[in-house]
């Protein structure tokens, strides 16, 4: 049988932390991988956030570092002793296209991600990568308030 792979995107925030949570529970019972994916969100066409601006490192290396120390690291090492098999990677780009992609190339059976409660008038201007994946990716994903 082919190993079962759960994608869960994370950003260092509580909901990507609870996110993490849910899938490793479920992947506990059903033996299935945890995939941690970050974004870093770069586009020349993108406007930034006032928080993105006031964050954004001087480089791309400082980002990579800031992605791997701050963000996956913290939880490989909170997993490290469980029996699951947990491994981590980190991309460039729109987050819910990149994410979307993995999820293909990967074959994922499930996608986790975060799901912050905002208003309906911000997911429709700024959009919401959950909002996006759950209409277009094509995989089953669990959104975690």
């Amino acid at each position: 049988m082919k190993n079962k792979i759960y994608l869960v995107a994370v950003d260092g925030s509580e909901w990507g932390n609870r996110a993490t949570e849910c899938a490793t529970r479920i992947a506990k019972e059903t033996g299935a991988e945890i995939r941690l994916i970050t974004v870093i969100p770069w586009s020349g066409f993108q406007p930034l956030t006032l928080d993105e601006i006031s964050h954004r490192a001087v480089d791309k290396n400082e980002e990579e570092l800031q992605a791997r120390n701050n963000i996956l690291q913290p939880i490989l090492n909170k997993y490290q002793d469980s029996d699951l098999k947990i491994s981590s990677e980190y991309h460039w780009g729109n987050p819910a296209e990149v994410i979307h992609k993995r999820a293909k190339d990967l074959k994922a059976q499930l996608i986790y991600v975060g799901r912050r409660g905002r208003s309906r008038i911000t997911d429709l201007i700024l959009g919401s990568i959950a909002n996006t994946l759950a209409h277009t990716v094509g995989v089953p994903i669990v959104l975690v308030p």
